[in-house]
């Protein structure tokens, strides 16, 4: 049941420019290290040249968190604004299918694109390591691959809490503001604590324990799907 929402929303999401927003956050990181290195190459491959590959996804990583909270909040208001727009949470609602399986769709509609946009930024990054120079022997592919799945799961909090506010709120100015205050704050999250929620998606990339802040980061996410999801199983959505 859950399949065929998630199915259902997919091609709902056809010609929203959803697709657009999956594809602008690694076009833009990756041009953004292709400027940083074009003008720098010289000084950055001495700096890194114990690990050039290294050096490019570090150069990289610290604008992940950033851009996976603001997605994760846009992606969720433009997914949940579908019906928002067109009026359709009564009809949909009225289909022989559960609430809860409308709303694990949509999530994970939201989790798939966010995926995929971090797998992007993988392919983009290494073909930038590749177009700088880079040994494409010596390309770190596990560190590569999680560049922005890591990242994600420390920011799933994030993601659920704005699905959730996205989803119930017909009035999107809140959540999304919400969601671009706490994309800022996440930026100096570091000062206050690595342990404060908004310093776990970094924290699953470059923290002593990567998996430990990772799986915190995918253990209050799930927490706070499940009270959304109870929370929108009993309101009335207009």
């Amino acid at each position: 049941m859950t399949g065929r929402a998630l199915f259902s929303d997919w091609l709902k999401i056809r010609g929203k420019g959803i697709w657009f927003l999956v594809f602008l956050a690694p076009i833009g990181l990756t041009a953004m290290q292709a400027l940083n290195f074009g003008l720098r190459l010289d000084y950055l491959k001495e700096q890194y040249a114990a690990d050039l590959w290294g050096g490019l996804l570090e150069n990289v990583v610290m604008f992940v968190p950033l851009a996976l909270m603001l997605g994760a909040t846009v992606l969720s208001s433009m997914i949940a604004g579908v019906e928002h727009e067109q009026g359709s949470w009564k009809q949909l609602l009225a289909m022989p299918i559960s609430r809860t399986a409308v709303y694990t769709g949509k999530f994970l509609l939201a989790c798939v694109l966010l995926i995929i946009s971090c797998l992007l930024l993988t392919a983009g990054i290494v073909v930038l390591g590749l177009v700088l120079g880079f040994d494409a022997g010596s390309i770190p592919w596990g560190q590569a691959i999680t560049l922005g799945l890591m990242p994600l799961a420390g920011a799933l909090p994030v993601l659920s809490l704005e699905f959730w506010l996205t989803t119930v709120s017909k009035n999107q100015a809140l959540p999304v503001t919400l969601g671009i205050v706490l994309a800022i704050v996440g930026l100096f999250s570091l000062s206050l604590s690595p342990y404060f929620p908004l310093a776990w998606s970094l924290m699953a990339w470059s923290g002593p324990n990567p998996l430990m802040f990772a799986g915190m980061g995918i253990g209050a996410g799930l927490l706070i799907l499940l009270l959304g999801m109870v929370h929108f199983s009993r309101k009335d959505v207009a």
